[in-house]
């Protein structure tokens, strides 16, 4: 296995937990904050894609899929389309509300797809590029890579939680 087989092994782990949490899902289900300061389900997935997607583009010298198949105009949010989820407070969170799993699952499908297009075509020695400077030390592509991974797992794994409590309800 080689490291574009194992990130995408990675990457498509995390397609298979986003799916399971939330396929089946009721938009009341998806957009529900157990408290008026925790995270949805929907803004949880929201916020996972869109880092995915804005650091995956990035790397790759692409245009966000937010933007280059207008879902920014489908989710019909009140916020920039360059806005991510970081640093949101406890409104904004709110103000995250999906329609349908359909529309949460179909824009992570569509940043998954273009993840997997730019991962099978990565060398090993693409992974020591440098992508970002501003930190000590530069934070390398397979850094960053294996970066998203992570946060995405936690927050995956977050609105797994979050679904288990609802259901258990």
């Amino acid at each position: 296995m080689n490291s574009a087989e194992l990130l995408g092994d990675a990457y498509g782990r995390i397609r298979e937990e986003v799916h399971a949490v939330v396929e089946g899902l009721s938009p009341q289900d998806l957009n529900e904050r157990l408290d008026p300061g925790a995270n949805s389900i929907a803004w949880l997935v929201w916020h996972l894609t869109r880092v995915q997607d804005d650091h995956i583009s990035e790397a790759a010298g692409r245009e966000e899929v937010w933007t280059a198949q207008d879902w920014h105009g489908r989710f019909k949010l009140p916020f920039a389309s360059s806005a991510t989820g970081y640093g949101q407070s406890s409104k904004q969170v709110g103000q995250v509300r999906v329609e349908s799993a359909e529309l949460l699952l179909g824009y992570y499908d569509a940043v998954h797809e273009q993840t997997m297009d730019f991962i099978r075509g990565l060398h090993n020695t693409d992974l020591d590029r440098v992508v970002d400077d501003s930190w000590t030390p530069a934070v390398t592509l397979g850094v960053r890579l294996v970066s998203v991974i992570g946060d995405d797992l936690q927050h995956a794994g977050q609105a797994a939680y979050v679904r288990g409590v609802l259901k258990r309800r």
